[in-house]
């Protein structure tokens, strides 16, 4: 499955009580925590500057809590297809234990059923919005860097660090740049 040739700007959510105690959070409703909530509001300048065309964000709590602190003014549309992989009964585990990708947690979902219904949902999204923010987990990060570089292997996107992403002249190629606030 390939992604609509659109342009759109994600970020991965906040710092979350998981995430700040190194445990895999997955389908986990984790909520942020205080660095988390200060990380999101200091993203407002960049990002509520911006009228979006779609604010869209996971089912889960820190993605939503992201949204309403640094985009306040606009209206939130949550995607269940969104949310994190789920670790199955890796939830909640040390981050040390999170297994490569291709291998399916014990009651776990698939990279390949994972990445499907993200691609599915980004792509609705892009078929309909002309400019959208998204507002998801690192795994949708790694989906987006599977389908445009060839690996979800790639250095962890900072949280609450936008990125721009423009189709570029090349076939099925991508300007993937840090987004700044503007389109140009």
């Amino acid at each position: 499955m390939t992604l609509i040739p659109k342009p759109f700007v994600f970020a991965r959510h906040a710092q979350s009580e998981f995430n700040a105690a190194f445990r895999i959070g997955g389908f986990t409703d984790s909520p942020l925590s205080a660095t988390g909530v200060q990380q999101a509001k200091d993203a407002a300048p960049i990002l509520s500057a911006i009228d979006w065309s779609l604010v869209a964000t996971s089912t889960l709590q820190r993605t939503q809590e992201t949204a309403f602190h640094a985009v306040p003014k606009q209206t939130i549309m949550a995607y269940e297809q969104l949310k994190e992989r789920n670790w199955g009964d890796l939830e909640g585990c040390p981050i040390e234990q999170q297994l490569p990708y291709d291998v399916t947690p014990p009651n776990g979902e698939s990279w390949q059923d994972f990445e499907t219904r993200v691609l599915s949902t980004l792509n609705e999204i892009l078929s309909e919005h002309s400019w959208p923010l998204i507002i998801a987990h690192s795994g949708v990060y790694r989906v987006l860097n599977n389908v445009i570089n060839g690996t979800p292997y790639c250095p962890r996107i900072g949280n609450v660090t936008p990125i721009s992403f423009v189709p570029s002249q090349d076939e099925n190629g991508w300007e993937i740049t840090p987004f700044k606030g503007s389109f140009i």
